[in-house]
């Protein structure tokens, strides 16, 4: 089934540029001073994520340090109708940081303070450029902690405007979950506020939920509310090998359906194992294997980690080995979280077309096998690693950039992978996003009233389309 007419190829990306008026320089120099940056070095480092996809870059960079300077900077575009694309920790997958169309860039890793922390109501309001690890350095101390883990190092605002996950969410949920409330910038410049500090509302809209997953294209988000859970009073990891992926994948299966409260369940190919041990020098046998953690009390851990340990046996699971100390955990995570740029190293000057769809636990074992055999039969590189607890696996085809062929066939086996997942009534993307990559499949999965609907928010919200235009679908 090719693409809907409408919706560019999931490898064409539509550049349109606009033009940046003198005037509107001019005021952003004014504001901003020293902080508005036209130099190449720095519109190029703003130009650029972990996509596949070549695009020039924005025409300017502003460095943005509180809600009135995107404010600003916003109104500004409104008036000249002028892109405007959020910039956080530029480790994007899918394109969503590009200038498609020009345009400024707001960087808001300046944004990093840590408001106001609730210990008793177990919140936190951030400034969108705070880090994952920096917020969880900062509530350690009142023993709490904030789990949504995407593997990079994210801004709290980026994971919200692309709904992450990661690591954890299995048993804490998604960032859709954990946001309360946001501060945004309107596409007029106006600043608003959606959601309380209260675990639930009735009231109207529900203009939190639209915000997280709307990837910059319908406001910039500036501050959030998040929930923060308990630090854990016992953790311990095990990492498992099996002989055969269809053996680790029903481990995964049977231990979900059985209710264990496992809090992370990750599958790594033996490709992605192999590649983890020469990156961090690991000593893990080089086979398919599930990396998990188990959180609680001293006994309910204890009882996980056998009850998980007696069902890897019984579907051949050998060389079960414990992680129980911090160093030893760290260890482990940090390889894991190491996997993607490991996996680049197994050929070098390479980039990768990545894919994460996510399915029905019922549905996994058969697209994640259908996924490995697909590349195994094209004979392309390739490694594999899942959040295989939640239904989501990422394929990651490693391809030469000057080679237009290896990518016209990376595209077609994510092709595949996302299509039958969707026949499984699986998503496209379980977390990364639509951005550029994924808008020849988002009509195919959510349908085209649906996306006619999406279409019509933006275009209600944004009427000049300025806010990260080009992104999700076309207007």
């Amino acid at each position: 089934m090719n693409a809907p007419a409408d919706l560019p190829l999931s490898h064409a990306p539509v550049l349109c540029p606009r033009p940046l008026p003198a005037a509107m320089l001019t005021a952003l120099q004014q504001h901003f001073g020293s902080r508005c940056s036209s130099a190449l070095a720095v519109r190029e480092q703003h130009g650029r994520d972990e996509s596949p996809f070549d695009v020039p870059p924005p025409e300017v960079v502003v460095y943005c340090e509180s809600t009135a300077d995107v404010a600003f900077a916003v109104t500004q575009a409104a008036t000249h109708r002028v892109p405007v694309i959020p910039y956080g920790a530029g480790s994007s997958l899918e394109g969503h940081l590009l200038a498609v169309q020009g345009g400024v860039s707001l960087d808001l890793s300046r944004m990093n303070s840590v408001l106001s922390v609730e210990p008793e109501d177990l919140t936190v309001t951030v400034q969108a450029g705070v880090l994952r690890t920096q917020l969880n350095r900062e509530v350690k101390d009142v023993g709490l902690f904030f789990p949504i883990d995407p593997g990079a190092d994210a801004s709290l605002g980026g994971m919200a405007a692309t709904r992450a996950s990661g690591t954890n969410a299995v048993r804490y949920g998604t960032m859709r979950e954990n946001v309360l409330g946001l501060t945004v910038v309107t596409a007029s410049g106006e600043v608003i506020r959606t959601g309380t500090r209260a675990r639930k509302s009735s009231a109207g809209y529900d203009l939190t939920r639209l915000m997280v997953g709307s990837e910059g294209t319908l406001g910039v988000i500036t501050e959030v509310t998040l929930k923060l859970h308990p630090l854990p009073e016992s953790v311990a990891a095990a990492v498992c090998s099996f002989a055969e992926v269809s053996a680790a994948v029903n481990t995964t299966i049977a231990l979900i359906q059985m209710g264990v409260p496992i809090a992370r369940c990750e599958f790594l190919d033996t490709h992605a194992v192999r590649a983890v041990n020469a990156h961090d020098k690991l000593t893990l046998k080089e086979a398919p294997m599930l990396l998990m953690e188990f959180h609680g009390s001293p006994a309910a851990v204890a009882e996980q980690a056998a009850t998980v340990q007696s069902l890897a046996s019984d579907f051949g699971g050998e060389d079960f080995e414990w992680a129980t100390t911090p160093e030893e955990r760290t260890r482990l995570w940090t390889a894991r979280h190491h996997a993607y740029l490991s996996g680049l190293q197994m050929k070098p000057g390479c980039r990768a077309v990545t894919t994460d769809t996510c399915v029905p636990i019922s549905q996994l074992a058969v697209n994640l096998e259908a996924a490995l055999a697909d590349a195994e039969a094209a004979g392309m590189p390739h490694f594999m690693v899942g959040h295989v607890g939640d239904g989501n696996f990422h394929i990651a085809y490693l391809i030469d950039p000057q080679r237009p062929e290896e990518r016209a066939l990376a595209e077609q086996l994510n092709e595949a992978v996302v299509r039958r997942a969707i026949a499984s009534g699986g998503t496209c993307t379980g977390e990364h996003g639509i951005g550029l990559h994924k808008q020849g499949f988002l009509i195919e999965e959510a349908g085209a009233g649906a996306v006619a609907m999406m279409r019509s928010l933006k275009q209600a919200l944004d009427p000049h389309n300025i806010l990260n235009p080009g992104k999700i679908f076309q207007l």
